[in-house]
């Protein structure tokens, strides 16, 4: 056989890659079939043993210390791409993939093991016969493989067919006996499920329903595929409901983030927060109570269970879903543990059926359909957002979120705030291609009003994970400037998801100069003549101003703005925001000042303030 006389790349020449060829052919010839797919698998298995006979006549031939041509080498190196491709598919098939799902996904894998015989046929066709002087049985060999891999098909194996139309048709018997044998009395059992499951007392009864509710999802997305996505829905999900911000009270909001509290805890200054928000507040290195400004004795989170129980009363009243806590379970039996078990596989089976749906690079209406469900399974459970996580949702949603589809949009960066909130999915986005850059181009560019929001509030669950992923989110380009865009031309809602992003990438000293060349401040003290949010804007011009951005918030036209902001805000907070005001050192001579150097307009508002701040005094002692 003809050897290259160049210099050796490595001094064992060729014969590691001939090598890791021979063991890997070998590995696939002897890999068990799977119970189904098992023509295709032993086909594979048939191929990979011819190669392995050719590879070891190419060890025998090469010397040890020699060369192959350039073109066999190259040949060699795309041919160990498909044969490892092969491997995985196996593996998958064998071990990683449920039997129901490889069986409802027949054309799938059947698509999969024929893409890869294809590519195996187009490398057999360019094989450098002339360059390596093989004799004739190698020739012959070659010549086998290709006449075996014409005879390649995607069909579905007609045992394999059977199969599935078996399971089909028990589903559907099962729903028929059910009463839900339709796409909208499925949807409606299901929603009925989610509302009662977290109103069950009984952890082994609860645990039944959930795998029951596991079932009816699988079973609805094989049998009618995706539900549809309504365009009317462009609501966020965080905060756990889809409604108007108006029609929650007020008391069943949480003071930082503003939205309706899923999971209430009390600090031990006795107020009562959203655990997610008040746990990023103290993760964050604050130790003191956000509403009243009092130090934490400790940092104990005490679930507030009538509060919850009551928000969950009115969501079940409103018909908004609730995301219930999952406290600690006092006994499990064996019994739960089976059901566990069977929920698990449906949600799984569930994610990779909608994933290879949207690999496939469907059309904008289909794929917003996929989204749409992918959303409201990473919305009900921390199990489904780690399982749709792992699965390999985050890439293919990041991908999405500069569709110029409005819908689409929404739910793909919805569906991303929803994963987010599972700790170890913050990590898979801040890493995955595109996450980032794709949040930020919507927060700026988005095409609704909601998805800008959506993109901060995903920021914001982001950056209250790590101090380094604060300070990254914070530094990447255009984040600053797209906050402050949407504070200040974005409605309520999207203002105050907007500086609440902003209060927490301010709560590090390093961001702070970022933060002011961006336009927070500006944005920020412009939004405090807004009295639904000039509370929290305040909060923001603050925390910049104590961690060195003083020197922007210190203009006259900004002590003018805050002046402004603090009359509005003092009578609506009543005598205890007044007296919070002149217990601060220096109140007195900062109204006198800007009463005396500020515009017209200023000297005035500075006036109003001061009448404030005397009445107060007057009244205080009497009381």
């Amino acid at each position: 056989m003809a050897i290259s006389s160049r210099s050796a790349r490595s001094p064992e020449g060729d014969s590691p890659l001939l090598q890791s060829l021979l063991g890997l052919s070998r590995e696939i010839s002897l890999c068990e079939p799977p119970l189904r797919q098992r023509r295709r698998a032993r086909s594979a298995a048939r191929k990979a043993r011819i190669l392995s006979l050719l590879f070891e006549e190419l060890l025998c031939a090469v010397h040890p210390a020699g060369d192959l041509p350039r073109s066999a080498v190259l040949w060699l190196r795309e041919i160990f791409v498909v044969l490892r491709r092969f491997k995985r598919l196996l593996d998958s098939c064998s071990d990683r993939m449920s039997r129901v799902s490889l069986v409802l996904g027949l054309e799938s894998v059947a698509g999969d093991f024929h893409e890869l015989t294809r590519s195996l046929s187009r490398l057999l066709c360019v094989f450098p016969v002339s360059d390596l002087g093989l004799g004739e049985d190698s020739v012959e060999l070659v010549e086998l493989l290709q006449k075996q891999c014409r005879r390649s098909s995607a069909a579905v194996d007609p045992e394999d067919e059977e199969l599935r139309s078996e399971i089909l048709e028990m589903l559907e018997n099962m729903f028929e006996r059910l009463g839900v044998n339709d796409f909208m009395k499925l949807c409606k059992e299901i929603e009925r499920l989610e509302v009662e499951i977290p109103d069950r007392v009984d952890p082994n009864r609860t645990a039944r329903m959930t795998a029951l509710l596991g079932l009816l999802r699988y079973g609805k997305c094989v049998l009618f595929g995706a539900s549809p996505a309504p365009g009317s829905h462009l609501h966020a999900d965080h905060g756990g409901f889809e409604t108007s911000d108006a029609a929650v009270p007020a008391d069943f909001r949480c003071p930082i983030s503003l939205d309706l509290m899923r999971d209430p805890v009390v600090v031990s200054s006795g107020q009562t927060y959203d655990r997610e928000s008040i746990s990023g507040w103290i993760a964050s290195g604050h130790a003191t109570c956000p509403k009243s400004g009092q130090v934490l004795s400790n940092s104990r989170l005490i679930p507030n269970r009538a509060l919850r129980n009551i928000i969950h009363q009115w969501c079940g009243q409103h018909g908004v879903p609730f995301d219930a806590p999952e406290y600690p379970e006092v006994s499990v039996d064996p019994d739960r543990l089976r059901t566990s078990k069977a929920v698990v596989e449906a949600v799984k089976m569930t994610t990779l059926f909608f994933l290879r749906k949207l690999e496939a690079s469907p059309s904008a209406e289909s794929a917003n359909k996929i989204v749409h469900e992918l959303r409201q399974m990473a919305k009900s459970s921390s199990d489904n957002r780690a399982f749709i996580a792992e699965a390999g949702a985050v890439p293919l949603l990041a991908s999405l979120l500069e569709s110029n589809d409005a819908h689409l949009q929404v739910n793909a960066i919805t569906a991303l705030l929803n994963l987010s909130i599972l700790p170890v999915n913050k990590r898979r986005i801040m890493l995955a291609a595109g996450g980032l850059d794709g949040l930020v181009y919507v927060l700026r560019s988005g095409r609704t009003w909601q998805a800008k929001e959506n993109a901060a509030a995903t920021l914001l669950s982001l950056s209250t994970h790590h101090a380094s992923y604060r300070r990254k989110v914070a530094m990447t380009a255009g984040v600053a400037e797209g906050l402050a865009e949407l504070v200040r031309s974005g409605p309520a809602s999207s203002q105050r998801d907007g500086l609440v992003a902003m209060l927490n990438l301010a709560g590090d000293k390093d961001n702070i100069g970022r933060l002011v060349e961006g336009g927070v401040v500006e944005a920020a003290l412009e939004a405090t003549a807004v009295p639904e949010v000039a509370e929290i804007a305040l909060t923001v011009v603050a925390a910049v101003a104590k961690r060195g951005g003083a020197a922007a918030v210190g203009t006259d036209r900004a002590k003018e703005t805050a002046a402004a902001a603090l009359v509005s805000v003092c009578p609506q907070g009543g005598e205890a925001a007044v007296a919070e005001l002149t217990a601060i050192s220096g109140i007195e001579c900062a109204i006198w000042n800007l009463m005396r150097s500020g515009s017209e307009r200023g000297s005035r508002t500075a006036a109003s303030l001061g009448r404030m701040c005397r009445r107060w005094a007057v009244v205080a002692p009497e009381e």
